[in-house]
């Protein structure tokens, strides 16, 4: 009889649990209400962040002892993990007894939003615990399967260096001993039928196969690191998933004559490190197929998936874009599989793949093993892999190449070609054999000739129609032949023949990345303790363990309902009906709630109501939200959205910059415009004039917490909100309107937010309303949470930009005249892009005084999700486009680049084009520069740059010097205020209340350090409640990087007020501390409590009129990034970042270069990496999530990074003479894109292309590829085929 319970022990608990669903994965069961162990957060649900990893680890019975991997909690079926147990990070230590590896990344700020924290926690301790002497190089690189937003990397890598198996070994008592039970575990068949889904675990081959045969549409699981993705986002059930985890013959790894043989189940970190223990023990020719399969293996996915994932599953997704398969192909590998009719051995070759997600295997056929032979002597294998990110990311095309060559008869003479076999992934609807060329190999000698042979055969061999799925279809041909000349070379060099040796070091497919550094440079006035000093972040410490509490963690009151978006499929259409009843229909389901059901507004918008919260009578993008699914669980809600049938009348969408102003769809009927001078005039009389276009891609804002709104109905009318929001007095404003009741009845809350970037100051009041409407109809608590690809889809992100721009210089390189025209992509609504445009149109000149200008913005109203703030407010996205036609201008002049921007810097005393004298604390960018020159010590490095170039064909590097200038405050002047409430109790303790949100800025901490300097308390004894709109009403969004700034200048003004009442006291009692103070005033009959206010009343500008001062002061700074590219590939590597940044005298320097180095890595994202992307048919963004939408990973940042902070240059206009930082040092991540177009530059100039060239951002790895021109490349220019030239020298 099957076993119908599992067992497994969380946190040290036996659980024996039964009736479970085999699709309930991990992270269901840990955050249901029944566990509440909510410190393993949701972040993506398809194991592409890692902030759901948690230890598993369970007892080796052949090895004796205990092994310890992370795995992704998403993604694994709790009923796959019987035998094991698992740790949280609430299982790993507490506050009160905090671990090691919890108080480095603490006490390194190594968290800001905290939300990433628990999950880098896990996996840092697993890997420690799983490699007891690993390097501090291995350390770093087990990182690739978590993301952080917020930090930048570097203080978690430096947390991480302080940390080895000696430090986790002094832990006694911290760490949960492994349990003893579990130890003589033995495995029973299990057979589970629960929620539909039946989930079998044989103990044997002969049983798994009748199983099989029985259930032949039965999904075999071993890490369902595909099967769980596939069945969130195809939003589908299978009935039926087969465990292998327990059949030996699956499991295990053999050695024979002809090679190894491979378990199907083995998962792909056991056989890399199989592979590594083999090669180090076998003669080197042997193991070079073993050696390509470890290379590969470096970049597939995250170490947790591979802990999870195997070889069988890799083969039998049949994902056309494999990382292994093209190399099972090139090796000649071989699976064996069982059947009831018996055993039968299959090649994976030219055959196998019969169709897109097709193989040559029978639903009833196990995939045993794989056997994969060794190589011979002469003979060479290698692995290519290029994707949008270096590490955990899918391959744009992967390559196994594999050549055994016959020895030349003399040194005269080259090898000859005795087998040969060419594997692809990327090329076409399945992984491909290139059997063709590999044939035409054979008998040739290894020399150019058989190099331009093999290139044209791939061509033919390879074809991508233009309409290809996935796109960059000359990048991925020109990728296929790129690699093929790479290995062609790699292996003439290994024979010993003539290769350039400029070619050299694009050789290895996979460049050694090596230890990252960095330093940082501040100083402190011991006289402002604790302003100015380096303190941790206030929620460190509840982050790293796990107890810090977000919206989506709070338990939830009984008879809660679950609400799930209903969204629309077309970019525009009309609303011809809505049927909710099938999804009624479906058990748990409780309402559907739409436009119908909203009793006040149903048009809504932070500015202008142009926006329906849902939708009426026609849909405006994909992702427009026509109602809302409320169920008794989320897991039914969801699957009930998908049954209400919306039929619709498809009409005109516009989706793109062009097409808008092709069809003068605009927002505004006239562009919004700045113009001083004479530009006419200027252009007249100017030396030289450049003229150009500049494309600037969107963002999204990959906070790793997705929107999320509870809401709770009261008496009377009252609902109160707790909610990820940026702008909980906007949230209670609109609810109230949608609701149609007063103000005074919405409370909104805000904790903190786990991350927000802009994306959650307006539209997450859109959520808040949706779930508010539902409470407010069904009178019971409402929980609304995004999915991370529905976040992605409805909810926008920063605004693509077009620039077109004409400027005129004298030839001494003096600016003369800008003429600018922008155009921004809104999206379908107004939002907030008119505030963004404006900004944009502030910030056209970065730092460079230009006499003459007219820039006049556009708001491109479009068929898709409505754009909204992110970090710079549209300041980043005109200074790129500001950067680009500098360039061209010292392109033009023939004079240095550096020597044009610093001669056009401001000085102290100018103007600018919008009228704001420019003070000494504003024009401090030369001062950081000329800093920066020193520091970074570019002279000397742009030399060895240029040794490096000559030096090397295809590899180049490129250094690059940008300055930024950034203006502070709200341009709007009412938004520049703010009330604060500060509390002392009788026991001397402070309770500080203000208007501001704390979502990883460290803004809390700040204002617990202005608090405890002015009351002269220690900082502990300072907290910060909730921000709440009960305690501080009207309160500005916590946005434009100045709410330091505003509720640090109200929490001062409180806390003078108290000062002010306790100055007789404190003369009379001279030497005692406010905790004493304060229980005698109160004795005395003296107010302990006051609010705090501050206003900007001077700031504001008049678009109109073109009259104002926009700005209370500036903030500015440079950057000088060097990179090195490889040409032949597109891929790139940062080498070095300096940064000099003016922050006045800071108020908390960790924090503060926290915020500049975290900036800088999401400016670096989105001016290279991130890409976002739509389908040009259906107008739905494809780029939903850490699947296809890639942010900077651990391994991407700088692999030297210091930054130093400007020393003696007060603000007098801020509080403590400090400046605001968190958006200023954003657009410096750009640097990195203008030193890949320095490398590209020089890559041109190779083949005589020396003349100015376009490249927009992002700069992504195809157009860093298809920019840098040579042979290959226009091989497939335009797709055309041209003729590769038959001149070695070429290549």
């Amino acid at each position: 009889m099957a076993a119908r319970a599992i067992t497994l022990f969380v946190n040290g608990q036996k659980q024996v649990l039964s009736n479970l669903s085999g699709d309930t994965t991990l992270l269901d069961y840990l955050r249901s209400s029944n566990v509440q162990l909510t410190g393993t957060k949701l972040g993506c649900g398809e194991g592409g962040c890692g902030a759901c990893s948690v230890s598993a680890s369970k007892w080796d019975a052949n090895d004796q002892q205990v092994k310890h991997f992370a795995v992704n909690a998403c993604l694994v079926p709790v009923l796959s993990l019987d035998g094991h147990a698992i740790t949280t990070v609430e299982g790993l230590g507490t506050t009160k007894q905090i671990h090691a590896v919890q108080e480095k990344i603490a006490a390194a700020h190594g968290s800001q939003c905290g939300y990433c924290t628990p999950g880098i926690v896990m996996a840092l301790n697993s890997y420690l615990h799983s490699h007891p002497n690993a390097t501090q190089q291995e350390v770093e690189d087990s990182f690739d399967g978590n993301l952080c937003r917020c930090t930048g990397y570097r203080p978690i890598i430096e947390a991480a260096r302080e940390l080895n198996a000696s430090v986790i070994a002094e832990q006694p008592g911290k760490e949960l001993p492994f349990p003893e039970e579990l130890k003589s575990f033995t495995p029973e068949e299990l057979e589970v039928d629960a929620d539909g889904v039946k989930w079998f675990r044989p103990l044997s081959l002969g049983r798994m196969v009748a199983i099989k045969a029985q259930h032949p549409e039965a999904k075999v699981s071993v890490g369902s690191t595909e099967l769980t993705i596939e069945v969130k986002f195809k939003t589908i059930r299978y009935p039926t998933y087969i465990s292998p985890m327990a059949v030996p013959e699956l499991n295990g790894i053999s050695l024979t004559e002809s090679g190894i043989s491979v378990g199907a189940a083995v998962p792909l970190n056991t056989l890399n490190k199989y592979l590594t223990s083999l090669s180090s023990e076998l003669p080197e020719y042997q193991t070079r197929g073993y050696r390509a399969i470890i290379d590969q293996l470096r970049w597939f996915a995250g170490n947790q998936v591979r802990n999870m994932a195997c070889l069988g599953g890799n083969i039998a997704t049949a994902s056309p874009i494999s990382d292994v398969v093209p190399l099972l192909i090139a090796t000649g590998s071989t699976i064996t599989v069982q059947s009831t009719a018996g055993e039968r051995v299959v090649a994976i070759n030219k055959d196998f793949f019969k169709g897109y997600r097709q193989i040559a295997l029978s639903p009833d056929e196990v995939i045993v093993n794989v056997h994969i032979p060794f190589t011979r002597e002469h003979e060479y294998v290698r692995a290519f892999k290029q994707a949008r990110r270096r590490d955990d990311d899918i391959a744009i095309v992967s390559a196994g190449m594999r050549v055994l060559l016959a020895p030349a008869a003399s040194p005269s003479e080259y090898p000859t070609v005795k087998e040969a076999s060419l594997g692809f992934g990327g090329m076409a609807p399945y992984t491909v054999h290139a059997a063709s060329t590999s044939a035409a190999l054979v008998g040739k000698e290894w020399n150019d000739a058989c190099l331009y042979e093999a290139l044209r055969n791939l061509e033919t061999e390879l074809p991508l129609p233009l309409d290809a799925p996935g796109g960059m279809i000359n990048f991925r041909s020109t990728l296929s032949t790129s690699f093929f000349f790479k290995f062609h070379q790699f292996v003439l060099r290994e024979m010993g023949g003539n290769v350039d040796k400029r070619l050299h070091s694009v050789l290895d497919p996979y460049p050694h990345r090596p230890e990252s550094t960095g330093k940082q440079e501040f100083f402190t006035k011991e006289s402002n303790y604790p302003v100015g000093e380096p303190v941790t972040h206030l929620s460190a410490y509840k982050q790293v363990t796990g107890e810090a509490t977000y919206t989506d963690d709070l338990v939830l009151p009984p008879g809660s309902l679950h609400a799930y978006f209903v969204y629309s499929s077309r970019a525009h259409a009309k609303i011809v009906s809505i049927d909710a009843s099938e999804a009624l229909a479906i058990e748990g389901v409780v309402d559907f709630i739409s436009a119908k059901d909203i009793p006040g507004k149903n048009q809504v918008g932070p500015v202008f109501k142009d926006d329906e919260l849902f939708a009426t009578e026609e849909v405006q993008f994909v992702g427009d939200a026509i109602g809302l699914v409320v169920a008794s669980d989320p897991k039914i809600a969801e699957r009930a959205s998908v049954l209400v049938k919306v039929v619709y009348e498809d009409l005109p969408a516009i989706l793109t910059i062009p097409e808008a102003i092709e069809k003068q769809s605009f927002h505004l009927p006239d562009p919004l415009s700045i113009e001083r001078g004479d530009i006419a005039t200027a252009f007249d009389t100017c030396d030289h004039i450049v003229e150009g276009e500049m494309e600037v891609g969107g963002q999204e804002h990959f906070y790793l917490e997705t929107h999320v709104s509870h809401v709770y109905p009261g008496e009377e009318d009252e609902m109160t909100i707790v909610a990820s929001t940026q702008d909980p007095s906007a949230t209670q404003g609109m609810v109230s309107q949608v609701l149609g009741i007063d103000s005074n009845r919405v409370v909104a809350k805000a904790k903190r937010l786990g991350g927000g970037f802009g994306g959650k100051e307006s539209r997450s009041c859109y959520i808040s309303c949706a779930a508010a409407v539902a409470a407010k109809k069904l009178r019971r608590p409402v929980r609304l949470a995004l999915d991370r690809d529905d976040d992605m889809l409805m909810t926008g992100g920063r605004h693509a930009f077009l620039g077109k721009y004409k400027v005129g210089f004298n030839k001494d390189g003096k600016l003369q005249a800008l003429d600018l025209k922008l155009y921004n992509q809104a999206g379908y609504s107004f939002d907030l892009s008119k505030a963004v445009m404006e900004r944009a149109l502030l910030h056209a000149e970065n730092n460079y005084f230009i006499p003459n200008v007219r820039v006049q913005g556009w708001l491109c109203k479009t068929n898709t999700a409505t754009n909204t703030a992110y970090r710079g407010f549209g300041g980043p996205q005109s200074m790129m486009i500001c950067e680009t036609w500098m360039d061209q201008v010292a392109h033009a002049s023939g004079l240095e680049k550096n020597e044009v921007r610093r001669m056009n810097m401001y000085e102290e005393g100018q103007d600018t084009y919008y009228g704001q004298v420019l003070a000494k604390h504003d024009v401090t960018a030369s001062r950081c520069w000329d800093e920066l020159m020193t520091k970074s010590r570019y002279t000397e490095r742009e030399e060895l740059v240029r040794q490096f170039n000559a030096e090397n064909r295809y590899k180049k590097r490129g250094i690059y010097m940008l300055p930024t200038k950034f203006g502070m405050s709200f341009t709007v002047k009412f938004l520049n205020q703010a009330s604060a409430l500060v509390h002392i109790y009788t026991d001397g303790t402070v309770l500080v209340s203000h208007g501001g949100t704390e979502m990883g800025q460290g803004l809390h901490t700040k204002m617990a350090q202005v608090a405890a300097r002015a009351l002269g308390c220690p900082l502990n004894d300072v907290h910060i409640a909730e921000t709440a709109t009960d305690k501080i009403p009207n309160a500005s969004p916590t946005a434009a990087s100045v709410s330091s700034d505003l509720n640090g200048g109200a929490v001062l003004d409180a806390c003078e007020q108290l000062n002010e009442r306790l100055r007789e006291l404190r003369e009379a009692n001279p030497g005692k501390e406010l905790r004493e103070l304060a229980h005698i005033a109160w004795m005395n009959q003296i107010d302990l409590s006051a609010h705090g206010y501050f206003s900007r009343p001077n700031i504001g500008y008049d678009f109109v009129k073109n009259v104002g001062t926009p700005f209370a002061y500036h903030v500015t700074g440079a950057v000088c990034s060097e990179v090195e590219v490889d040409c032949l590939t597109g891929d790139f590597q940062v080498l070095k970042t300096d940064i000099v940044m003016d922050v006045g005298d800071s108020l908390s320097p960790a924090i503060d270069i926290g915020q500049i180095e975290g900036a800088f890595v999401q400016g670096m994202g989105w001016s290279t990496i991130e890409q976002v992307v739509y389908n040009e048919k259906t107008g739905a963004i494809v780029t939903r999530g850490p699947g296809n939408y890639k942010i900077p990973g651990f391994k991407d940042v700088p692999l030297e990074m210091n930054v130093h902070l400007l020393n003696d240059a007060p603000n007098p206009t801020v509080i403590h003479s400090s400046k605001g930082i968190g958006e200023p040092p954003f657009f410096l991540g750009a640097g990195v894109m203008f030193a890949i177009r320095q490398a590209i530059k020089d890559a041109r100039a190779e083949v005589g292309a020396e003349d100015w060239f376009y490249l927009s951002s992002p700069a992504t790895c195809e157009q860093i590829r298809m920019a840098a021109v040579d042979p290959l490349s226009i091989q497939f220019e335009n797709n055309l085929g041209s003729p590769l030239s038959s001149d070695p020298e070429e290549l």
